[in-house]
């Protein structure tokens, strides 16, 4: 089959849709469940790549959560804590499988953007990674197949109706490829650009000393932000993109947004905030919104008498201020990526505040040696990429 009918495009004014092979080829993508649309598709065939890469850079399971086009998270399949499976709801203390630990990793960084996500598996789907989607909401999943009982758990969520995209591994896309915008047709090549160690090698601080951990880490955050919509920052902690700044204007904008989802991340660790006196009965979505309000300037909302009871058995004490600076503060050994160079020294400064250790980014900035004495200033490792990754 080389042509799918979907509902409609970007939105339902958007009509007729279809996805289709322009040389008259078999689509790579079979659709085993459901129905998915034209963003759905977008959100399938990037995140695919993401992970394909990333498996491919660091020989290990990768799974990636996304929405609207850019990543909410991706991970490396890497055995998960005590505290990571409270944090993102795991119910069962089997050992799981190292795709399933990627994706609740990648589901977990930002819990709120991957609210009805579009999920991606750089491996087979297994029992364990369906029996934790069944459980969140989310809207789809693509990967290269899946098990017999995998297949079947995920045929029973939404109704029956949740979007299940097998994807043929050995495709290979066009050298060349298309977009039409306003009824004119761009060209180009396809980014096939690889990343790797080698990319990593031109280190411009005193400080040079890279560990096989941090190289996979920014490794990671240079294939995440490969498939994010530019501009983009990507903060990642132990084979995990912990926070992605998509689409932003500004750079030090892209940096604040993914430092401050970062801090959101490493808030949820708190013990004052591990300890938060749920209900029984509320529901995933529910505890993620209350977790999120709670962690902000504006937790009153939240506790305040009339609300608090609605969510908590008793009214938990506020998370000062202080408290929240405090607890950051002991953040460290974070790697920060970014899609192009960093024109002040202030990106810098902002990523130092979250615990930043590592950073690699194009360089070529008329200001590459303020850039530079600042990460000097504070002892951190940066390397210059010479490579832009621009994704629009």
């Amino acid at each position: 089959m080389n042509e799918l009918e979907l509902k409609y495009g970007c939105n339902p004014n958007q009509k007729p849709s279809k996805i289709f092979m322009k040389d008259g080829s078999d689509l790579p993508v079979k659709v085993l469940n459901g129905k998915p649309g034209y963003i759905n598709f977008l959100d399938a065939l990037n995140s695919w790549q993401l992970v394909r890469e990333l498996k491919e850079a660091t020989g290990m399971p990768s799974a990636a959560s996304f929405k609207h086009v850019s990543p909410a998270g991706a991970a490396v399949g890497r055995p998960l804590t005590e505290i990571e499976r409270k944090i993102y709801f795991v119910d069962t203390d089997k050992e799981l499988s190292d795709i399933a630990c990627a994706y609740i990793r990648a589901r977990g960084a930002d819990r709120l953007s991957s609210y009805g996500d579009w999920a991606a598996l750089s491996d087979v789907c297994d029992a364990d990674t369906a029996t934790y989607l069944k459980y969140e909401v989310s809207d789809g999943v693509i990967a290269p197949g899946y098990t017999e009982e995998a297949l079947a758990i995920l045929k029973t969520k939404k109704g029956g109706n949740y979007n299940v995209v097998e994807i043929d591994p050995s495709y290979v896309p066009a050298p060349q490829e298309t977009k039409d915008v306003f009824g004119v047709t761009f060209e180009q090549g396809h980014n096939n650009f690889k990343i790797d160690e080698a990319l990593l090698s031109n280190v411009v601080t005193k400080n040079k000393e890279l560990s096989k951990e941090a190289k996979v880490d920014l490794i990671l955050s240079l294939i995440t932000l490969k498939y994010t919509q530019s501009n983009s920052v990507c903060y990642v902690k132990d084979g995990m993109a912990i926070g992605v700044g998509a689409g932003q204007q500004s750079r030090i904008h892209c940096t604040r947004l993914a430092g401050n989802k970062a801090d959101n991340w490493y808030l949820r660790q708190c013990p004052k905030v591990l300890e938060l006196p749920f209900l029984d009965d509320i529901r995933r979505p529910d505890r993620d919104n209350a977790i999120d309000v709670y962690i902000s300037d504006e937790w009153d909302d939240v506790l305040r008498d009339g609300e608090w009871q609605l969510r908590f058995k008793y009214r938990p004490e506020p998370l000062t201020a202080e408290e929240k600076k405090a607890w950051i503060a002991t953040q460290s050994g974070i790697t920060v990526g970014s899609d192009a160079f960093f024109p002040f020294g202030d990106n810098v400064e902002r990523a130092r505040k979250s615990g930043a250790q590592y950073i690699a980014e194009p360089g070529g900035s008329i200001r590459d040696d303020n850039v530079i004495e600042t990460a000097d200033r504070y002892g951190m490792v940066m390397c210059f990429t010479g490579m832009r990754l621009f994704h629009h």
